[in-house]
């Protein structure tokens, strides 16, 4: 541990069934729960957060869930269209958060949940 706080970021994804506003919202808000408990995030360590969706998912804007029902008004958020590499998962949601913490980076917990296990079988 670090005496003073050190920017880093943790990853994470998640797949849904069906390109609608419910499900995004839904696998957004499981998502960003896991990674938050799973490291401590506090919502003023925040500096920013980027998400990714696959080109087939496009019901809804997962920031738009996370300043709505986690109150994240006040942090910077884009969402972003993933690279549709041919044989690619489908249906996918991807974050990227960048917080300050006094977690060494072998302390982080990335989290990859329901088919977006598959990006990362060596964190399963």
């Amino acid at each position: 541990m670090h005496n003073f706080p050190i920017t880093r970021s943790v990853r994470g994804a998640i797949t849904v069934e069906e390109n609608t506003a419910e499900q995004i919202n839904s696998a957004t808000l499981e998502l960003l729960s896991a990674l938050i408990r799973s490291n401590d995030i506090l919502k003023d360590d925040i500096v920013s957060v980027i998400f990714t969706l696959t080109p087939d998912l496009n019901a809804e804007f997962p920031a738009k869930s996370a300043r709505i029902s986690l109150g994240w008004t006040d942090i910077s958020m884009i969402c972003a269209s993933e690279i549709p590499v041919p044989g690619g998962i489908k249906k996918c949601l991807r974050v990227m958060i960048t917080f300050n913490t006094l977690k060494l980076k072998d302390e982080l917990r990335h989290v990859y949940l329901k088919n977006a296990q598959s990006l990362r079988p060596d964190l399963v």
